[in-house]
């Protein structure tokens, strides 16, 4: 292991830097942590802790050794996600269109899901769209009916979207109808969650500039953690999914007090 850094970290930053050693050294030792992260045993327990409730380590006695989870950080970039669960996405996406209403002011974060929803906006009058996606701005184009206001920042390499202090900047300073978010995974305890805290920061910015927030999230994102929370459960005021959701799911979704709307898939 190399000398450590004497800079303190933030804690997702030193998990993030934790789960990528376990990764690459295949074992660590918890006083080798201390050393390096110069913090003290019982921090870095409680960093190991979370690792563990996330899937991304597993703890051993004395230090933690990689858990069946992929590393800390790791997505499919956009060509290997829109092979995946496509039918589940476009019912999705165009569930989700049935809610945008004439001379609405709509945020479409990045992703498949939200893309899908474009070719159902066609029939609506007077949008504006708000989008850090540039796939997505760039069909909107194409639509009269939609003035689209996309957001700078800087380019997230493989996901075609903008992240970044200038986006958030942009962003923080504009109000929003509805937006529709996506998700790496969701779960009752931890919310909404992403590998990426860039991504992570805009989204919560997203979050805050709307009226309404319409979550979009398949069944396979259900029940599961990634890295970065950036929505509570209590912020989300409508998760819209599939009909694939298992019944423990989507029960303990509605008993904690999330509307759920759930599109038949065949």
């Amino acid at each position: 292991m190399n000398e450590g850094n004497t800079d303190v970290l933030f804690a997702e930053e030193r998990q993030a830097a934790i789960a990528k050693m376990v990764q690459e050294l295949g074992k660590v030792r918890v006083p080798d942590l201390v050393a390096f992260f110069k913090m003290s045993p019982a921090t870095i327990r409680g960093d190991l802790r979370d690792l563990e409730a996330k899937g991304l380590i597993k703890r051993t006695h004395g230090g933690a050794i990689p858990g069946d989870a992929p590393p800390v950080g790791f997505e499919p970039d956009n060509t290997d996600k829109t092979a995946k669960a496509l039918p589940l996405k476009q019912a999705i996406a165009k569930r989700a269109a049935g809610l945008v209403e004439d001379g609405d002011i709509i945020l479409l974060d990045a992703g498949i899901t939200t893309k899908a929803m474009c070719e159902y906006l066609q029939e609506k009058q007077n949008l504006t769209v708000l989008v850090n996606d540039i796939e997505i701005a760039s069909m909107l184009e194409h639509f009269d009916n939609v003035s689209v206001v996309l957001i700078g920042g800087l380019l997230r390499r493989g996901f075609h979207c903008t992240v970044g202090p200038f986006a958030v900047k942009l962003l923080s300073e504009l109000n929003v109808d509805k937006t529709f978010l996506g998700t790496n995974a969701f779960s009752v305890r931890k919310g909404c969650t992403t590998p990426d805290m860039n991504q992570a920061e805009v989204k919560r910015t997203m979050i805050r500039i709307a009226t309404q927030v319409v979550l979009l999230c398949d069944s396979a994102k259900i029940g599961k953690n990634s890295f970065v929370q950036f929505a509570d459960p209590g912020e989300i005021d409508l998760v819209i999914t599939d009909s694939r959701i298992s019944a423990q799911h989507l029960r303990e979704m509605t008993e904690a007090g999330l509307e759920v709307m759930v599109e038949h898939v065949g």
